[in-house]
Order: C-alpha cells, then structure tokens, then sequence
C-alpha cells in the first residue's frame, strides 16, 4: 500500500543535553529503561556501550570493550534491554551478549554469550521476541526473518522480502536482501514488530500475535541497487536509520537524501535524517515531525511525549524533543 502524505505534520526544536564527557564517535542508538540511559557509539575506539544516569545523563561507566579477545566486541551493531538485563550484538563475531547490572547498579558486566548458527548470515539487528527467542533479518534473501533460540539455533523462517523486483529475487537474492537491509523494534505488548529500509522507503508491519502484515510503501519506493560482484550497491536514497514500536504508534527517524546529493556534497552534507514519521500500528500514517537537527537514534516516551536522540555531528550529541 503506498502513502505519500500525512495527515498532520509539526516543527519541533531540540533542547541539547550538556554532557561532562567526550565519549563518542559515532552515536548511533539510545534507549532508556527506568533510572538508566544507553548510548551505543557504532565506532568506539574503547568502549561501544556508554551507561549513564537517568535524566540527569551523569556518566557511570562503559561496556562492551572493543578487541579480538573472547571476553571482547568486535562491533555492536544493537543493544536491547530485556528483563532488567541488556542484550547486546555482534555481528562480526555473530555473537549475541547478556550483560547484567552490578550490585550497585553503575556497570554492566557480562554473563552470557551466545553463538548464533553458521547458516545465519551476518546478523546486523536483532529483537528480543520472549524469553527464549530472537527475532533477527534474514540476509540470505530466503525469508524475511529468522526465529532464533536463545542459545543460538535457527529455529524457524518467516515471510519474504516484498519486492516487486522478481528478476533480484531469481538471480541475486542475497544482494537483494543486503539492499533491504532493515531496522526492527518489536514491542511485546502489543505483539506488534515494525521493520523499516535504510535504502528507499518502505515501512513493514509484522503483528505477531494474530499474524497480520502490512507493508507501506513512500514516495521514495523500495530499496534501488545495482549488483556487483554479487553485492548489492545503494543507488536511490538514505531511507530510514531507526525505529521503535510504542504501546500505541511506530515512530521512525527518515533521511531521504539521494545518493547523488551526498556523493556531491562530500562531507558538507550533515549525517542523519531530520524527520520523523509517525504510524499507527496497522502501518498508516499518522504525524511527520521536521526537526531542527540532524539525527540517527531515537527513543520515544509517550508518557512524557518525549523523544531522546542522537547527533553524530555535534560534540553534544543528545538531543530531547517534546511533542507534547
């Protein structure tokens, strides 16, 4: 189903949070559970978790240390809280964390790791779907999504990825499924798990509990890219770069800068999207916020109509929204 206009669309201005800490190269992710705040950082030189005080952001300590040894990260490409503990991603060891809070509730330490099935191909997001499931993309272009085990077994496919592009489907699957690499949140709640593109502009809409599927199509299309080498290349536009599923909406952080413009515009071009679209959990559209800022990650609190964000382009990189 496509969409192109929103029935409602607002200005809102960031008020910028001071942080005490150079800590962050590149902030990708922010979430907020209780009294605790994480920001992931996609290219840490030390550390790729920061844990800080909430809402005061005072830093308390850092997690996930960057090396090669076992007890070390190699990237982390998400984190999720989960049952007062946090699990976190990576790819490149295919390895999923749980860390658990201290006694005294200031640092992370890490109690599990899991790894995930050779036949699970690079993982670059997960969600926790209950207690002993994950829910994580496909990218062999075969389904859509993979059911996993808590202790890393590919327990069952779901759906498929859904192109109009049959040729890709036939001949270039996993080029295909790089090019619809997509962000999910899932919300337990509801049951409702929302995926969105980074290439193009394309909103999925998975309810899991009465296996209902939407798929919402913008202006800017599906995902466009060219085969090379048996990868698939960007050609369109920067799509979506986050996602949450709230107990009553689907909010979603959107660039919609072509390629072209960013090749042209090298460096000068601030990272990040400036708009975030709002849908209701059937997957239509509902507000367009246009910010004043650039950003990557959001978390939502529709209790406080609060939206906590990240800068990539600011030394002060935690922005905070109301939409009250």
């Amino acid at each position: 189903m496509k969409y192109s206009e929103f029935p409602e669309e607002r200005h809102l201005s960031a008020q910028v949070i001071e942080l005490d800490t150079a800590l962050f190269r590149y902030p990708f992710r922010i979430r907020i559970e209780g009294d605790k705040v994480i920001v992931m950082d996609l290219h840490g030189t030390d550390h790729y978790g920061h844990l800080f005080q909430y809402p005061s952001f005072q830093y308390l300590s850092s997690f996930g240390r960057c090396g090669d040894s076992p007890m070390e990260m190699l990237s982390m490409e998400n984190f999720r809280f989960y049952n007062h503990a946090v699990w976190a991603l990576d790819a490149n060891k295919s390895e999923l964390t749980r860390l658990d809070y201290s006694s005294s509730g200031d640092s992370l330490l890490r109690e599990e790791a899991v790894t995930l099935d050779e036949d699970i191909l690079r993982p670059l997001d997960f969600v926790v779907y209950d207690d002993t499931t994950f829910v994580i993309p496909d990218y062999s272009g075969e389904s859509r999504f993979l059911k996993v085990h808590c202790k890393g077994k590919l327990i069952e496919k779901i759906g498929a990825i859904p192109t109009t592009n049959e040729k890709a489907l036939q001949e270039a699957r996993p080029a295909l499924a790089q090019a619809w690499r997509s962000f999910l949140d899932y919300n337990p709640h509801n049951g409702v798990l929302a995926a969105v593109t980074q290439l193009g502009e394309v909103v999925e809409v998975y309810n899991l509990k009465d296996s209902t599927h939407v798929v919402r199509i913008g202006e800017h299309n599906e995902p466009e890219f060219k085969v090379s080498d048996g990868y698939g290349i960007p050609t369109g536009i920067m799509g979506f770069s986050d996602v949450q599923v709230t107990d009553s909406a689907i909010y979603a952080v959107f660039h919609g800068t072509s390629f072209k413009e960013i090749a042209s515009q090298s460096g000068r071009l601030p990272d990040g999207g400036k708009y975030i679209y709002v849908f209701s959990l059937k997957g239509e559209p509902l507000c367009k916020y246009v910010l004043d800022h650039y950003i990557y990650g959001i978390w939502v609190d529709e209790a406080t109509k609060t939206i906590m964000a990240t800068d990539v382009n600011s030394d002060q990189p935690i922005l905070k929204f109301s939409f009250g």
